[in-house]
């Protein structure tokens, strides 16, 4: 993949949003035009995102007001992914004690699944971003979790991108929980496998013609890797050139964002 013909055997493009696609509520060039470029070379793509806050809608919305035209047919969030995983968990259905925004609790709802405010009567506490989190609610999942509820994490990103710089992301409020509780949670979002394979069986692909475009090494690029998947890691978030250099195996592609790619697909497909 370190040559750029070979982009031109990828049939499907998954994009990370936080830093890839927006920054905040920044967007970064060359989106529409790398969306419009697959479209008319027969090519799909999905936006996989470990920000659990907002649903499909919402981003979809989100987007639009960049100028950014897609649907919710076109969204993967840690939210979705973590609802689906435990739909497959607990088939005779299992009580949820949520810390985290609309888009972890719309796709707990979707999926069925019960949602309980006395944490105590809860059999799994779920966390994802929860950017107005009260102190309460982290004592009352940290009592439920070293009571026997399990602990399960959208995402473990330490660290969230914003227009005022790295904030704390959802991996940091697992982190807390797991320094009360001593319990390490499960974790479904990037890297872990289970999402890029949702991802893939949505978009009836396979890992060597699915391209993973990400800013943040341990998670977007790392988890692609493990997979067999192509990588193009863009300097536009989290991962520095320097940093994607040193790792090892590290991506196949480093671009400064997505007008390079789009430039290397052309290039690839001339």
């Amino acid at each position: 993949m370190a040559q750029t013909a070979n982009l031109k055997k990828v049939r499907a493009v998954l994009l990370d949003m936080d830093g890839v696609v927006y920054v905040g509520e920044e967007p970064l060039p060359g989106v529409q035009e790398l969306l419009d470029y697959l479209k008319a070379t027969g090519r799909n793509w999905l936006f996989v995102t470990n920000n659990s806050s907002r649903t499909p809608v919402q981003f979809v919305e989100k987007i639009a007001r960049m100028g950014i035209g897609s649907d919710e047919t076109h969204i993967l969030s840690s939210a979705l992914a973590t609802a689906s995983w435990l739909a497959e968990q607990y088939p005779d259905g299992v009580r949820v004690f949520m810390i985290g925004q609309d888009g972890l609790r719309w796709a707990l709802e979707q999926a069925g699944i019960t949602l309980v405010e006395d944490a105590q009567k809860a059999d799994v506490i779920v966390s994802g971003i929860d950017f107005s989190v009260r102190y309460e609610r982290l004592a009352d999942a940290t009592l439920a979790i070293r009571a026997g509820a399990r602990f399960v994490g959208t995402n473990s990103d330490t660290s969230f991108p914003s227009e005022r710089g790295q904030i704390p992301g959802t991996g940091a409020l697992l982190a807390l929980l797991e320094a009360a509780t001593g319990v390490t949670p499960t974790v479904i979002g990037k890297p872990n496998a289970g999402m890029f394979q949702q991802a893939m069986h949505k978009l009836g692909t396979n890992a060597a013609s699915t391209l993973m475009v990400g800013d943040r090494f341990e998670t977007d690029i790392a988890g692609a890797i493990e997979l067999g998947m192509p990588t193009a890691a863009v300097l536009t978030g989290i991962t520095t050139e320097e940093e994607f250099r040193t790792v090892v195996p590290g991506p196949d592609l480093i671009l400064p964002g997505l007008p390079e790619l789009l430039d290397a697909f052309r290039q690839a497909d001339s």
